[in-house]
């Protein structure tokens, strides 16, 4: 069987009086994302990059908001869980690639922590795991500091 690609994206509007959580990861800020879970986008998205890899739909059909067992749960759950149904295929986990858009905090000195919290738990070696972040130059929504967003590639290779 021939490997897999899938792509997943994820967006969270950022207000006061959240935690923010970046590819697993306790940022420091004055801001969090807004969701029903801790609203990471970074594990959404590669959440859905799996999920989509696998034809297995995408995360909001696998863990609803409107779920009460998924109120404020660790993205560190979910990506567990769908790393469960990745090993059920027969699959496993060849590299994963996320960009973070994100206009601030500054993540430079949090994505070695990212890389190996995602590498952790997909069991990888922390080189497979690749993080970008990049600002929107002050543009639009991103870039007036009112949302973050990411994407994520991966790759699945039967075992």
């Amino acid at each position: 069987m021939a490997p897999r690609i899938g792509l997943g994206y994820d967006i969270h509007r950022l207000v006061k009086g959240r935690k923010l959580f970046l590819g697993g990861v306790p940022i420091p800020f004055t801001k969090g994302l807004l969701g029903h879970s801790d609203a990471d986008v970074v594990l959404h998205a590669v959440c859905d990059a799996l999920l989509g890899a696998l034809g297995k739909g995408d995360i909001g059909e696998h863990f609803p908001n409107t779920d009460k067992r998924y109120k404020g749960i660790s993205s560190l759950t979910l990506l567990q869980r769908v790393y469960a149904l990745v090993k059920k295929e027969g699959f496993s986990v060849g590299n994963v690639d996320t960009m973070i858009l994100a206009q601030a905090p500054n993540l430079k000195a949090y994505k070695p922590k990212m890389r190996a919290a995602i590498a952790k738990v997909l069991r990888l070696r922390p080189a497979r795991v690749n993080i970008k972040a990049t600002t929107q130059e002050g543009v639009g929504f991103i870039g007036r500091s009112e949302a973050i967003a990411a994407y994520a590639m991966v790759l699945l290779v039967k075992r």
